[in-house]
């Protein structure tokens, strides 16, 4: 058995790991193709150093551009690696363009794919991640959801009941490997010391406006007046931020670069509490218990709400204060960790191709025969 797994973001790298490992674990043959999507080092090389993924075999080396240009660049340059390879499967993951044009290329060639986070749902599909989702879940033969929700909203779209397999998350088997490492974590300025809020801020619908972001820079500097705000901060957010005349205010925010995943998983356990608009970090601070405020309208991990320690703050920036003080006072939504985020997905991943390829094979060969 062949199974192709194709990468082309950050939190891509860090799905992608444990899943690799389990089919090894069988002796599985794979190929790792890395579309080039984020492109410089520090948002793909360091990743592969940090979690022993197998350097890529093919690096398409896309880089940035709309998302038009981006995914035909991807699907150009993905088609000839598949037939090349002609791999059994092919594993995509998230919902970043990387997964929706792989997607959409092997359904052309006739060539099975499994979509790992299948059946997550925003709602919104002003949001390009969205209608990632909702193109590749269609055209996936294996759809593998990390909850509850997923499987319902996939069921509702009208994708047959037996493709869909709820496995829980990969990335929950990502943190829970990495946790050792980032307890061995130590910061020199002593930022684990003192009580800290942790944000995380790069989508367009807070960083692309000047408006928006400028509320948010002014909150943050009220916020810090009270707790250390500590924010690595994401090249497109630094940029959008210089455009603004750089951060300005008196209160006590530490801009720094972006870490590695173990550093700033370090950061997520040590955190107070959490201001993000990232999905992957909804996840993750509802497994390690720390209170979460996305700021965001929705989110495609309602899980992370409705069981975990996340909540909705949507751009109500007085809500955001009014709920960083709840946390100080010791009143911080705990939540918690949902059924199936056990470190075991990637294995049930595993177990459910492998079985199903033999079934396919067996047919095949019965009827020949």
């Amino acid at each position: 058995m062949h199974i192709l797994h194709v990468v082309g973001a950050r939190p891509n790298f860090m799905k992608a790991a444990p899943v690799i490992a389990a089919f090894r674990e069988h002796g599985v043959r794979q190929t790792l193709v890395h579309t080039g999507q984020h492109y410089d080092a520090f948002m793909s090389d360091i990743f592969f150093q940090q979690r022993d993924i197998p350097e890529p075999d093919f690096n398409l080396a896309v880089g940035a551009g709309s998302h038009a240009a981006q995914t035909a660049e991807i699907m150009t340059r993905f088609e000839p690696v598949v037939i090349q390879c002609c791999p059994d499967l092919v594993v995509v993951y998230g919902d970043v363009n990387s997964t929706a044009a792989a997607a959409f290329v092997c359904a052309k060639l006739l060539i099975p794919v499994a979509h790992v986070e299948a059946g997550l749902r925003s709602g919104d599909r002003t949001m390009p991640e969205e209608v990632n989702r909702l193109v590749t879940d269609q055209l996936s033969d294996l759809l593998f959801t990390p909850s509850e929700d997923g499987d319902r909203n996939l069921l509702r779209e009208g994708v047959a009941s037996g493709k869909i397999h709820r496995v829980g998350n990969v990335m929950i088997d990502t943190l829970i490997k990495l946790l050792p490492a980032a307890r061995r974590v130590r910061r020199d300025d002593g930022v684990f010391l003192a009580p800290y809020a942790l944000v995380t801020l790069h989508r367009p619908s807070n960083v692309d406006d000047p408006d928006t972001l400028r509320t948010l820079v002014h909150t943050l500097n009220a916020i810090s007046r009270d707790v250390t705000v500590v924010f690595p901060v994401h090249p497109r957010t630094r940029k959008r931020i210089e455009d603004l005349g750089g951060w300005t205010g008196a209160g006590n925010v530490r801009l720094v670069d972006p870490v590695g995943y173990v550093e700033f998983l370090a950061l997520q356990m040590h955190a107070t509490v959490v201001v993000t608009d990232s999905g992957g970090i909804q996840e993750e601070t509802t497994y390690l218990g720390v209170p979460c405020l996305t700021v965001r309208e929705n989110t495609e991990r309602p899980v992370t709400v409705t069981i975990g320690s996340n909540l909705l703050i949507g751009r109500d920036m007085e809500r955001l204060v009014v709920e960083v003080g709840h946390v100080l006072a010791g009143r911080g939504k705990k939540g918690e960790i949902p059924v199936l985020w056990d470190g075991s997905a990637s294995r049930r991943i595993a177990g459910i191709v492998i079985a199903t390829h033999a079934e396919r094979t067996g047919q095949v060969v019965a009827a020949v025969r």
